[in-house]
């Protein structure tokens, strides 16, 4: 039987074959960068107002491509690997698309590594040069000590990314001890300019461009390449379905990791390519968050879901007038529609909804976006992840193994499949697991489990590996995490499966954050919370839910830069604290 393959309803855009920086950055005119002119924002330091515009980026990445392959001290060639470990600021854009004016291939390094972890990374791309913030600067270091390089080598590998922004008319900063004799970004923007970016054009441009870790939850990180190509598909794939971006009025607010294949390509790459300036923070706080849509009367921010959460409850909301914004995106993690109401409820303005949240979807394989949820159909859709984009195919497989054996009927869920120019190259140094997400016939297999409903609007049920299964019914950790986040004295929540060998299947466990811890300080406390919490959730779900192996007050939910649950952390928390009993023990025997 032919596979049931569903397309967009959007209709197919052209894709260019050329590199990322040329798509970006090409000049048809005086005056005219990327289709806009060469002096408008591009980007703009949150803290102190220091901008970047269009035509200054274009002049410093090339310069910095310059330095990098003319400097004695890197001498880059094309196809080598930089590796990027910066929390957010002005300096990234500079050194992301100096790096790819000089035709290296960059990966993105969590900042809060440790050395361990970075080595990790540093090793498995073969990266030659260390671009690191000098708040970085220790764990690159140690990293390299670790890794058995002297302190000149080690040194003959680094580019600091100061704190200073003199290079970009902004203020100067002291520079830190520990960064004294080493490279600095400043050093390279001295040096000339190249005169073109390298180029990539044709099938060049199926070169990788990106290496993205993914997080990690099953197994260690995989580097996922992704091409020229890759990057700008999907930036042209997304521009008819995003609210549109006036490049006069709108402005992005950017907080999220550009380090994460999220904030890379939805904030270092979309905003520019529409033409609209990005605020650059350098991390998430409510307050600067909230001061810096009033400041900069910002549109537009991109968001994880417990952003959401904060914005439910937290005062900075109502202390700062952030009535110019109008768009929440949310994307790297499933967003529950009760939340959606509650902070659509909290920004209204005289009454009246004036902020859409909007979610989508999609993985660092995908490059990512494969999903939004267009404006119009904010609340009716609301839950959804949108609609299938523009010169993306998709299917829905049933079978357990993954095999694509068995297609999903309408309105059931099933594994979601993708096929298009977005997908990943494949897994650096890694054949089998490229062999094992990719067909032979392309398509990528995400395991996530979702259902397509007859209008075409999908909607994530779970992880495929992380479905619980409670005597034979399947309890998506989601959907209870999204009831529970409605509980009023609750500030986060994340769910688990717990094995129970007397009950002989897996039992639902929550672990939630109070939402006033001073209020379950003891252990008294927190037993008689947990006990209500148990209760309070059987009258909202059908009893196959229920959170029979049992509810855990923690500090945190563990979670990723993206803000996905480490749901394996959590599954080694509950063997110790279970230390071999089985947790039906603690359980009401409620029978089906």
């Amino acid at each position: 039987m032919a596979p049931r393959i569903y397309t967009s309803p959007i209709p197919d855009v052209p894709i260019v074959e050329t590199s990322v920086f040329s798509h970006l950055f090409s000049s048809p005119s005086e005056g005219i960068i990327g289709g806009y002119p060469s002096t408008a924002r591009a980007f703009v330091d949150a803290a102190s107002g220091t901008t970047i515009t269009r035509g200054q980026l274009k002049q410093l990445a090339l310069t910095m491509g310059f330095g990098l392959r003319d400097h004695p001290g890197t001498a880059v060639k094309r196809g080598e690997v930089v590796l990027i470990y910066s929390q957010n600021s002005l300096n990234w854009p500079v050194a992301l698309f100096g790096s790819v004016a000089a035709g290296m291939r960059c990966t993105l390094a969590n900042s809060a590594y440790t050395p361990k972890e970075l080595a990790y990374q540093y090793t498995d791309s073969g990266a030659r040069l260390v671009m690191a913030s000098e708040e970085g600067l220790a764990t690159v270091m140690e990293m390299f000590r670790e890794l058995g390089l002297g302190k000149a080598e080690a040194a003959g590998r680094v580019i600091v990314l100061g704190s200073s922004l003199e290079w970009a008319g902004g203020p100067a900063a002291p520079k830190k001890t520990e960064a004294t004799g080493l490279l600095r970004m400043e050093d390279l923007l001295k040096r000339g300019a190249l005169r073109e970016e390298e180029k990539f054009e044709g099938q060049l441009a199926h070169e990788t461009v990106y290496l993205c870790y993914s997080s990690g939850t099953t197994g260690k990180p995989k580097g996922v390449e992704s091409t020229h190509k890759n990057l700008t598909s999907v930036l042209e794939i997304v521009k008819p379905t995003f609210p549109k971006l006036n490049a006069d009025h709108d402005s992005v607010l950017g907080f999220l990791p550009f380090y994460h294949i999220y904030g890379a390509v939805k904030l270092l790459h979309f905003p520019f390519a529409c033409g609209s300036a990005v605020i650059i923070q350098s991390r998430f706080d409510p307050e600067q968050f909230c001061a810096s849509i009033e400041r900069y009367k910002v549109t537009v921010a991109l968001i994880v879901p417990p952003v959401l959460v904060v914005l439910a409850r937290h005062p900075a909301v109502k202390k700062y007038n952030i009535s110019s914004l109008r768009t929440l995106f949310s994307g790297a993690a499933p967003l529950g529609a009760t939340l959606v109401k509650q902070v659509t409820e909290r920004l209204k303005v005289d009454g009246r909804a004036t902020v859409d949240i909007l979610q989508g979807y999609g993985l660092t394989e995908t490059s990512p976006t494969t999903h939004l949820l267009p404006v119009p159909d904010a609340l009716r859709k609301i839950g959804s992840i949108g609609i299938l984009l523009a010169n993306l195919e998709a299917r829905l497989l049933v079978d357990g193994d993954g095999d694509g054996d068995v297609e999903a009927e309408e309105g059931q869920p099933g594994e979601l499949w993708f096929r298009g120019p977005t997908i990943m190259k494949g897994y650096l140094n890694n054949a089998t697991a490229t062999k094992d997400s990719i067909t032979a016939d392309g398509w990528f297999k995400t395991g996530d489990i979702a259902i397509r409903d007859k209008e075409g609007y999908y909607y994530i049920v779970d992880r495929r590996k992380e479905l619980i299964k409670y005597k034979g019914f399947q309890v998506p950790p989601a959907e209870l995490e999204s009831v529970l986040l409605t509980h009023p004295e609750i500030a986060d929540a994340a769910v688990i499966g717990v094995d129970s060998a007397k009950e002989a299947t897996e039992l639902p466990r929550a672990y939630v954050v109070h939402a006033q811890p001073d209020k379950v300080k003891t252990d008294a406390a927190k037993i008689a919370f947990q006990d209500s919490v148990k209760k309070w959730i059987q009258e909202r779900v059908a009893r196959h839910k229920f959170l029979r192996g049992g509810v855990i007050v923690i500090d945190i939910v563990p979670k990723s830069a993206a803000g996905k649950i480490l749901r394996r952390e959590l599954r080694e928390r509950a063997k110790v604290e279970l230390q071999g009993r089985d947790p039906a023990d603690d359980a009401a025997r409620a029978k089906l």
